[in-house]
């Protein structure tokens, strides 16, 4: 058998032993949802669906709190941003670390009394009797429902990237996924997807089974998944660790290489043919692509699915509307990859030759970028982080943390102030075990496997398969994969039930029926849950480039939003309605903006920064005056309200 067949054959062959480990975990998920469903038949539906009945103890608290935080972002954002960047990613996510000690040691304690003393289940519910105001209770729900569905569409395009890359080597997939994009060429939405037709067939495929599980399972399925989920999160990465430096070999090595990369160059090819083709041919995204000429050898990788039509002899990809010639792609610059790389086998020989070329912002044709501050960026004159963003970072991760709605709603759920003080212990070990070996993992990605810049969300799952092959072990690639999947399964159903819960607690039972029969609130959470869930999807066809410009969004929009007013509801006696919509209002108003004026600049989901910091750091401080202002300037709470919360019962 030649060698190139054998290769071939291999890695299907691995891919299917990785596929079917990762089946069995996917079986695992569904059985504790099958439980969970169990339990929830024999309990009050609104308090066990949405918080379990307030019962966790310190491993199932601290897990799901470690696993919500940890999402897709963690997994395939993060380690997106440290193959794109180098070693100055460390510095970003430096905070991370005592984040717990922060987001849980901040309001954990306080949350969890006033919830119990009011019978809260959301956090609208909470400020919306801590503060007497059903006004403020809607505008959170308002603002709860906008965040958490634009950060779902982050979770599913991960959760899918992760999918596609465990059956990219499956025949069959290949086929549906063309067959699936030539069939949506042109509709709306989905038609110009039509580049990237494995990633839409993983996407549908991923969102019904998370929908389905949530649905089904409610809250105490999350948290069992949760746990479940964090071992296995934590033990990938530690997994993964060794085998990565054993393939690099050793990290002293992988740095010295790094040292010697410069960034490579984003270009826009013609592929043409000898001769008019008689069929058609497809060329997928991905594909490496070979030039050699007077000026050397030129190693290329696509970043959009092309065909060549019957009859033609120019490849072109369909571009909205439009079917072009220009063909996205990415061109190697480090000569050592350069030469090792191969071209992919095609069904007939093509050349190609260079439209337009882009080099990085910042970086370009710099020796030493990927390990030295402020990292090589593609957009960035200043770079990927100057010492101001830094600084934001490191403030925005510790305070961020605390200021996101489906942590708080974690901290309603736990038994006692005992499983509080375990649980913070618990969870910065936890991080630590997952983000410092990430960082060393995914900077030897940079030499093992060069060109995934125009994909670079998918180099997680991409890494995984690559070391289980490398030690004959493919079956553990599913394992390992299982690790990303699951924080990207573990954050998608917290926010998922985060948003049917604000949707049938806080808008349907607290405003429109409160008479509603636990047989139609459950009628209604299930619909709502579906519904988010589709129309997530719909939005996840078409996603940024980088993941993590979601996350950051969505984190720090959340925190100026909320971090301010639930801080000073559960500490100050004189804060009121007025007060909180404010500050809610106030934070919400100036990160959008911040993002809007960006993007209307850049075309990318970036906001402009004042003074070189991230807008988050700005937003609290306004959000914190504005709170406090309108405070001061309005009627003091209901004297019978301060009682209920700051004064103990004889």
């Amino acid at each position: 058998m030649p060698e190139t067949n054998f290769l071939l054959l291999a890695a299907a062959n691995g891919s299917n032993a990785a596929l079917v480990s990762f089946t069995i975990y996917i079986v695992g998920v569904f059985v504790l949802a099958w439980l969970s469903n169990r339990v929830l038949q024999s309990k009050s539906f609104l308090s066990e669906y949405f918080l379990g009945s307030r019962s966790l103890g310190v491993w199932a608290f601290a897990l799901t709190f470690a696993a919500t935080s940890s999402s897709g972002g963690s997994f395939i954002g993060f380690p997106s941003l440290v193959y794109s960047h180098g070693w100055i990613v460390a510095l970003w996510i430096a905070s991370y670390m005592i984040v717990p000690i922060v987001s849980m040691g901040l309001l954990a304690k306080r949350i969890n009394q006033v919830a119990r003393k009011t019978g809260a289940i959301t956090i609208p519910d909470l400020i919306r009797d801590r503060l007497n105001s059903p006004a403020v209770g809607t505008l959170a729900t308002i603002l709860i429902v906008f965040f958490m569905s634009v950060n779902l569409i982050s979770q599913f395009k991960a959760g899918s990237v992760i999918l596609q890359t465990l059956l990219d080597d499956v025949p069959a997939f290949s086929m549906l996924s063309n067959s699936l994009a030539d069939s949506l060429a042109g509709l709306p939405i989905v038609g110009s997807s039509e580049d990237k037709p494995g990633y839409l067939l993983c996407l549908i495929v991923f969102s019904v089974a998370v929908v389905v599980y949530t649905t089904y399972g409610g809250f105490r399925a999350v948290v069992w998944t949760d746990v479940m989920q964090g071992f296995v999160m934590v033990g990938g990465v530690i997994i993964m660790l060794p085998l990565t430096l054993m393939a690099v070999g050793g990290l002293e090595n992988a740095t010295r290489q790094m040292a010697e990369m410069t960034p490579p160059k984003e270009v826009d090819l013609k592929i043409t043919t000898p001769a008019a083709v008689t069929k058609e041919i497809n060329i997928d995204n991905n594909t490496w692509l070979v030039s050699e000429g007077e000026s050397g050898r030129r190693v290329f990788r696509t970043s959009a699915r092309c065909k060549i039509l019957v009859g033609e002899t120019i490849a072109t990809r369909q571009d909205n509307a439009i079917r072009t010639s220009e063909i996205s792609a990415i061109e190697l610059t480090y000569q050592p990859h350069i030469d090792q790389q191969e071209a992919t086998e095609l069904d007939i020989p093509v050349s190609v030759s260079v439209q337009k070329a882009t080099a990085y912002a910042s970086g370009a044709d710099q020796p030493g970028a990927y390990v030295t501050g402020p990292g090589p960026s593609a957009s960035k004159n200043g770079g990927f982080l100057p010492i101001t963003l830094a600084i934001s970072f490191f403030c925005m991760w510790t305070f961020s943390g605390a200021g996101q709605p489906s942590n708080m709603v974690r901290l309603m759920a736990f038994k006692e102030s005992k499983t509080l003080r375990r649980a913070i212990f618990t969870v910065s070990i936890y991080y630590s075990l997952i983000y410092f070996p990430l960082v060393i993992i995914f900077c030897c990605a940079r030499v093992l496997l060069p060109g995934w810049e125009s994909q670079s969300d998918r180099i997680m799952p991409e890494m995984a398969k690559f070391v289980t092959l490398a030690i004959n072990s493919p079956w553990l690639a599913g394992l390992l994969v299982a690790a990303p999947f699951a924080a990207v399964m573990s954050t998608m159903d917290s926010f998922l039930l985060m948003i049917s819960s604000a949707v049938v607690r806080d808008i349907y039972q607290r405003n429109i029926n409160p008479q509603a029969t636990e047989k139609q609130i459950k009628r209604l959470t299930y619909i709502a849950t579906i519904t988010v869930g589709v129309a997530a999807v719909l939005a996840a066809a078409n996603p940024p480039q980088f993941l993590q410009d979601l996350i950051v969004f969505t984190g720090s929009g959340l925190s100026t939003s909320f971090l301010v007013p639930v801080g000073l509801a559960m500490y100050w006696r004189r804060y009121n309605a007025a007060g909180a919509v404010g500050s809610m209002l106030s934070g919400f108003a100036w990160l959008v903006t911040t993002y809007a004026i960006g993007y209307m600049k850049t075309g990318k989901m970036d906001a402009i920064q004042p003074g070189g910091f991230h807008p988050f750091m700005l937003g609290i401080a306004i959000s914190l005056v504005v709170g406090i202002a309108c405070t001061l300037v309005t009627a003091p709470p209901d004297p019978k309200v301060v009682k209920k919360f700051f004064y103990a019962e004889k």
